[in-house]
């Protein structure tokens, strides 16, 4: 391992660290989709998220399925946490373009929703990344693609 691996690695590690800092503070005061709509971190690393969502009230429409918004709230979540943990010290983000497929419509049947997310492509302006919503047995539910913009640190 040479001193730029090691350097990347506490890099991820602090972003990882850093992003499961940020969504237990918004859980813990009551802020964010996590404590508004149950969205919560699983898993991350280097270029990667699992978030999962169990549906509830909160995230119906009025066909009784869970929102679109919802989904693709979950989606862009995961998606942009991913980037985020490639991102540099003092680098933020935000999502300049989302694309969601819709494949099947989820109900309140207590089935768990799990997106993951995968950073494709990080340069030094934008950045892309896809991801896949899946129920608890496994069928696609939704699947979808980002384009982040990469604020750099202003100096």
């Amino acid at each position: 391992m040479t001193s730029t691996d090691t350097h990347a690695g506490e890099t991820v590690g602090k972003r990882v660290h850093e992003l499961t800092t940020i969504f237990e503070r918004g859980l813990t005061e009551n802020l964010g989709v996590g404590a508004s709509l149950g969205i919560r971190l699983e898993t991350a690393g280097e270029g990667y998220t699992r978030y999962y969502l169990d549906p509830n009230p909160a995230t119906i429409n009025a066909m009784f399925t869970v929102h679109g918004g919802v989904l693709a709230t979950l989606m862009d979540t995961a998606m942009g946490s991913a980037v985020f943990t490639k991102l540099g010290d003092g680098v933020a983000y935000t999502t300049l373009e989302l694309k969601l497929n819709f494949i099947r419509s989820v109900t309140l049947d207590g089935s768990r929703l799990t997106c993951e997310a995968n950073a494709v492509h990080l340069g030094r302006r934008t950045a892309t990344a896809e991801g896949r919503i899946t129920d608890a047995a496994g069928k696609l539910i939704a699947h979808g693609s980002t384009t982040i913009l990469v604020l750099q640190p202003e100096g």
